[in-house]
């Protein structure tokens, strides 16, 4: 079963990747200086912060790869498309049920 995730709050995240960035000289591996920082900050895996780390450079271009901006960007029509499917899945089967409606013969009163 997985772990539940937790939401960081913005600046916690900002100052694990700036911290990672001022340690790294002083630990052997920089997954080693994430595996520090993660401990004294109480993130909950060092994964967490090395993801984290990743997309920080992301970002700042200097490692390619989708930012944060642009996958927003991408985000926002993928789930207007997926409503759009919704609501028109919707009209078809409102659209067959009332056809069937005006199919159906009449009874006289």
């Amino acid at each position: 079963m997985s772990r539940p995730s937790r939401n960081y709050p913005a600046e916690l995240r900002e100052r694990a990747v700036r911290l990672v960035a001022e340690v790294r000289s002083d630990h052997p591996t920089e997954w080693a200086a994430i595996c520090s920082v993660a401990g004294k900050l109480g993130i909950g895996t060092a994964e967490t912060l090395r993801k984290w780390v990743r997309q920080a450079e992301v970002d700042a271009g200097t490692t390619p790869g989708t930012g944060t901006a642009e996958s927003a960007e991408l985000r926002r029509p993928r789930a207007e498309v997926r409503e759009l499917k919704r609501a028109n899945e919707i009209l078809r089967a409102a659209s067959i049920f009332f056809a069937a409606e005006l199919d159906r013969p009449r009874r006289s009163s």
